[in-house]
């Protein structure tokens, strides 16, 4: 098969979630067939990478659109559709994406998240009439079930009167996400969500056909490497041995301009971290992931708080971890972040809906708490015992083995990529 991918950074290199899926679905799906790659690339000019050179025929990189805040206050009111929408909209991106599907057959086109709709969707308009024979099969790989993160977000910051600027934006833009989103789904030909609460969630919208789950995956030989031992990291060589950093941390990982990662950890730096620093006053906490928004500031204050911004590898920082936490209140989909931790064989603790999606149960591949009292005697349990901690990582690497590695997720999604194109014909997109 001919397959064009959109994405809205570049796969490679994975360092964030949607650069992971994208990246494991691409590479696995160019191992057998022929893969275009046009996507956002947030440092223009800089080398491609090899790796992503050798899976792709053809690549094509536009520079991040730059949007300034009275542009986005104006399209609040100037324009119907979401926020995100807009985020990623490009004329010159829009130009090559109707060059590329005029001028090539394409079998499929994949849109990695609902940034990138707007392209097929505006393709289809200048299509109809025009042209009434099957074009490729659209694919709208919906990462978070949209309307509903931006509706939690807007009750969990409803509840904080310094946070009620940021509710009064989730709730006109979770009406606009239910919309475009439904109208996204009905133009594609198939949808793919990563979880079955996802599915069941996107059901709501009355979209046909239904979402199809193909989970987020993980390629388990890049995390059977004992890092502990093998880390170049300064910052973690700086922290005493890695057998002493591995007992005295928690860690989490993530993008941290996203707003649920942020609320994850202020929430956990505030009401949680002082509770198990009670009873374990040398532990620390290590925030890793690139972009700090200004709002973790406050975290900085604490000796016993890290906020590394980007690395070039979280997987040591991992690796030199007592516990991973995951103390996610806003949110949807499913993270990778459990599943690294779960491959790298650390225990988690996490909320309910930090582990939302996966088929997991507090006690056996993990553990569960929603209170700050709760999640902290959580942490404090697997500090303290070590057979508990045994029988968790090793029920969670199974776990992961057997139902996320890439090379079981990709061959159900390219059945479905046969489905599409034995169907009867649509109108083309």
């Amino acid at each position: 098969m001919r397959i064009l991918f959109l994405t809205p950074q570049l796969p490679y290199p994975p360092r964030q979630g949607t650069a992971l899926r994208n990246w494991g679905l691409l590479s696995n799906l160019a191992r057998s067939h022929e893969v275009w790659l046009l996507s956002f690339d947030e440092h223009p000019g800089a080398p491609i990478a090899p790796e992503l050179c050798d899976a792709c025929r053809e690549i094509a990189l536009f520079p991040v659109p730059r949007r300034s805040p009275s542009q986005r206050v104006r399209r609040l009111f100037t324009s119907a559709l979401p926020d995100m929408a807009w985020r990623l909209w490009s004329p010159d991106f829009a130009a090559r994406y109707r060059e590329w599907t005029g001028a090539q057959h394409f079998d499929l086109i994949q849109v990695e998240g609902i940034e990138l709709m707007r392209y097929p969707l505006d393709g289809a308009r200048r299509a109809h009439g025009a042209n009434a024979a099957r074009g490729a099969c659209a694919v709208f790989d919906d990462h978070n079930c949209e309307y509903v993160l931006q509706r939690r977000s807007f009750e969990t910051d409803a509840r904080q009167p310094r946070r009620w600027h940021a509710a009064a934006y989730s709730l006109a833009q979770w009406q606009r996400l239910r919309a475009f989103e439904r109208r996204a789904m009905v133009a594609a030909d198939a949808t793919l969500c990563v979880s079955l609460q996802d599915a069941r969630m996107l059901a709501r919208l009355g979209a046909v056909p239904p979402a199809r789950v193909i989970p987020n995956g993980i390629d388990m030989r890049s995390y059977d490497v004992d890092f502990a031992h093998r880390s170049a990291n300064p910052l973690i060589s700086n922290l005493e041995s890695s057998r002493e950093a591995s007992t005295r941390s928690v860690i989490f990982t993530g993008k941290m301009d996203f707003r649920p990662n942020i609320d994850a950890m202020m929430w956990f730096g505030r009401e949680v971290f002082p509770l198990v620093r009670q009873r374990a006053p040398d532990m620390r906490l290590m925030i890793v992931g690139q972009q700090p928004s200004p709002r973790l500031d406050v975290l900085r204050a604490d000796p016993n708080i890290t906020i590394t911004g980007a690395v070039e590898d979280v997987r040591p920082y991992i690796a030199n971890a007592a516990v991973y936490i995951a103390p996610l209140r806003v949110g949807g989909g499913t993270r990778f972040k459990l599943l690294e931790a779960m491959a790298m064989r650390r225990p988690i603790v996490s909320t309910s809906l930090g582990c939302e999606g996966f088929p997991v149960a507090d006690g056996r591949e993990l553990l569960i708490g929603d209170t700050p009292a709760d999640f902290a005697a959580q942490v404090l349990r697997l500090l303290n015992d070590q057979a508990l901690r045994d029988g968790l990582v090793q029920r969670a690497h199974a776990f992961v083995s057997e139902q996320y590695a890439w090379s079981v997720i990709v061959p159900q999604l390219e059945h479905i990529y046969t489905t599409l194109l034995n169907e009867p014909k649509r109108l083309p997109i």
